[in-house]
């Protein structure tokens, strides 16, 4: 058994593990050609994320779902480099707006040089990515800026929160689907689409990518919470700080607004309805959670969106590429767990 990549991906066949590994080199090429510029002071912003490494999941899934088709086409590398561009922008703005410091263990880039020039490098990546589309075709061009539209709306929608008549919960895996779920599902179709895998394939690895982005956001819900900085990359406790509830909050929430509610329920939601900025106060809803049963409960939502996403593989062909994404099932509830 050999593991992939910083996911770490367990892979048991050498020629998928040569042929991803190659595959993820060439993304790496392509990732630091996308962000050079004319200007190297932008070249140095562009690069900061490229830099800092990252999972490079969704290239990851590009590769494998390239496996049911030609993995050797030349639109494969391409459209990788433009998915993790588009993920790369998305994380300069996700700082700004979250007022992050830190993101892949290194200072975020807003921390570096500010707002503006964060959200102008964000823009600088969502370009480069949109110039690379033009070469891969105008189906290509679509299915990106669908994506792209449900990943901003998911943004909008978890800005604004949900309606009255809402479920928190069932918003916020609304909100995910969005965000996380469209930009993965996008990455299993380019793969399989630009290898030219027949499009039965395409459509139950789209399905597939739609459901483990899910999956992989909610284990990052837990990992907030549960892992320290050196784990995650992020400072524990960020989206908390912040105020933004991610799952683990939305299920204590729920908890405490029930009539059978405990008197830690509503004095650890206090809490979190207080003011998070101080060290200490962070620090008790932190601990608070950790300890609290709305953590396992995120754990086991995380547990059913990758086995829904491990079922979505079943019409595949019987293949190594096949076993290594239902791997990947198993290494997203090994991350939450």
């Amino acid at each position: 058994m050999t593991v992939v990549g910083p996911f770490g991906l367990s892979v048991r066949d050498q020629t998928l593990e040569t042929d991803v590994q190659a595959g993820l080199a060439d993304v790496e090429e392509g990732l630091i050609e996308a962000t050079k510029s004319d200007v190297p002071f932008i070249t140095d912003a562009a690069r900061h994320l490229v830099r800092a490494g990252g999972k490079r999941f969704r290239p990851l899934l590009v590769m494998l779902g390239a496996q049911f088709g030609d993995p050797y086409a030349p639109g494969v590398v391409p459209s990788a480099v433009v998915v993790e561009l588009t993920h790369l922008a998305t994380l300069y703005h996700d700082d700004v707006m979250d007022q992050a410091d830190v993101r892949r263990g290194v200072p975020s880039a807003n921390a570096n040089w500010g707002n503006s020039v964060a959200v102008l490098t964000g823009d600088f990546l969502f370009s480069r990515a949109s110039h690379m589309l033009a070469d891969l075709g105008p189906d290509a061009v679509r299915i990106q800026a669908e994506a792209f539209e449900r990943l901003v709306t998911g943004q909008i929608l978890e800005t604004a929160g949900p309606q009255a008549e809402q479920d928190p919960i069932d918003h916020y895996l609304d909100v995910i689907a969005g965000k996380t779920g469209s930009l993965v599902a996008v990455a299993c179709r380019f793969g399989a689409m630009m290898a030219g895998a027949e499009e039965s394939h395409v459509s139950v690895l789209t399905q597939y990518g739609e459901r483990m982005g899910v999956a992989f956001q909610l284990a990052d819900d837990v990992l907030d919470i549960a892992s320290d900085s050196a784990e995650s990359g992020k400072t524990p406790g960020t989206d908390l700080r912040e105020g933004i509830a991610t799952l683990p909050v939305l299920h204590l929430r729920a908890r405490a607004a029930h009539p059978d509610a405990t008197a830690e329920d509503r004095r650890l939601c206090a809490l979190l309805d207080g003011d998070l900025t101080d060290d200490g106060r962070h620090a008790e809803a932190l601990a608070g959670l950790r300890a609290h049963p709305a953590l396992e409960q995120a754990r086991r939502d995380t547990v059913r969106y990758a086995h829904e996403a491990r079922e979505m593989l079943a019409p595949l062909p019987e293949c190594t590429a096949k076993a290594a994404l239902s791997g990947l099932c198993d290494s997203v509830v090994h991350r939450a767990g």
